[in-house]
């Protein structure tokens, strides 16, 4: 392994800003970010990210390769809940082991926003098409894991409501934004999109570390009581996600040769969704337990990606 990639990844500034918010927590001081400008920041990187996805999209011709690519995230998104369902049933009850198949199937877009950064600090980019895929990968895997819900459990007054499930899964204000922002920037126009690149650009990487150092702190708070639920959520949030990222790491060579778009993939892949998901479960599975699912995404594995996960599967697509 690259120790070099681990050790320039463990000193960034975004990911010691989230470090300092777990500190603080355990250090019981009262440094917090506002929940207004929580809020702010976490739509402006969904903004930023979409459009600057949208203006690289509109530079690229449409090929068969972004076609196939688009159908591999999807189907990531629908295989990882199915079997990450039958892992967590064998501890867990049918309703939290839905929503965290849930979670792990869907995607982080902090992590997506995390791992650009990274790929900029190697001087490499995204092509605009994988933020689409990103945004596309929400839904699948929460329609998957409410379905698989509905097959398992066997308490008929608790059935849950499909259709609900699929409008929130599609219209949650995230997957709205990073569209909506997504297609905003594929139809400007150059020279006005030109005029915003200083709030889309050079500011991108102060609020991403605003925003880990608030992720932190919330990370800190929900760890506190995560590992009274032994060992095996624990386990699962660590071990998981980096076999999903290795092993979509190496079969997205079969989609394309591009080594970020493969690296991409693999954050797609390993990353949990800690926003779009438990909104949907809070919402069409209320009997989900939160206070499991929220950590083990949140608390868990959003920092086992963002340290040791992306050098794995950055050597991962450089060696295959």
């Amino acid at each position: 392994m690259d120790f070099t990639l681990l050790i320039e990844n463990l000193t960034n500034p975004a990911l010691l800003f989230f470090v300092l918010g777990i500190l603080a927590v355990y250090l019981k001081s009262d440094l917090e970010i506002p929940a207004n400008s929580s809020k702010f920041i976490s739509l402006y990187l969904l903004f930023a990210i979409g459009f600057k996805g949208g203006q690289e999209l509109a530079q690229e011709p449409f090929t068969a390769e972004i076609g196939w690519s688009l159908l591999f995230g999807i189907a990531i998104s629908m295989i990882i809940p199915i079997y990450c369902f039958f892992i967590l049933r064998r501890k867990l009850n049918v309703f939290d082991s839905g929503a965290i198949a849930a979670a792990y199937g869907s995607v982080s877009a902090v992590t997506f926003v995390t791992a650009i950064a990274y790929l900029e600090s190697m001087n490499l980019a995204v092509q605009g098409h994988m933020v689409a895929i990103m945004a596309l990968m929400e839904s699948p895997a929460i329609i998957v894991g409410l379905i698989l819900i509905s097959l398992f459990q066997k308490e008929g007054s608790a059935r849950i409501k499909k259709t609900a499930a699929l409008r929130h899964s599609l219209t949650n204000g995230s997957v709205v934004l990073i569209l909506g922002s997504l297609v905003i920037g594929f139809l400007a126009d150059a020279k006005h999109a030109a005029d915003i690149k200083p709030f889309t650009d050079d500011l991108f990487k102060g609020f991403l570390a605003i925003f880990l150092l608030d992720m932190g702190i919330t990370s800190g708070r929900k760890l506190k009581s995560f590992f009274s639920f032994g060992w095996f959520p624990l386990a699962f949030s660590i071990v998981l996600p980096i076999i999903n990222g290795i092993v979509f790491a190496y079969l997205s060579a079969m989609i394309t040769s591009d080594i970020s778009n493969r690296f991409m993939f693999a954050i797609l892949a390993a990353s949990a969704s800690y926003i779009a998901v438990p909104a949907a479960m809070k919402i069409t599975a209320p009997q989900a337990n939160p206070g499991l699912f929220l950590p083990m995404a949140l608390g868990i594995t959003f920092p086992v990606n963002i340290t040791i996960g992306m050098p794995i599967y950055m050597l991962v697509v450089q060696l295959t």
